[in-house]
């Protein structure tokens, strides 16, 4: 079974490290509040290290193998 996770953006994005905010904008998150299911893999994790402070994430079992 796949993990996946559920980063969701907490923080806005406004006076951040150029570097951050393209680590968030990688993840595919715009706007405080939003979610996204993502595949664990060492990118994602990367970019969630980078910017950790700014998001939420949530293991998820990958339910639809």
């Amino acid at each position: 079974m796949a993990k996946k996770l559920k980063v969701t953006l907490v923080r806005g994005l406004a006076g951040k490290p150029e570097s951050h905010i393209k680590a968030v904008k990688s993840l595919g998150l715009r706007k405080p509040g939003q979610s996204r299911l993502l595949e664990d893999n060492p990118m994602v994790r990367g970019n969630i290290r980078k910017a950790h402070y700014l998001v939420k994430v949530e293991e998820v079992n990958d339910e639809t193998s």
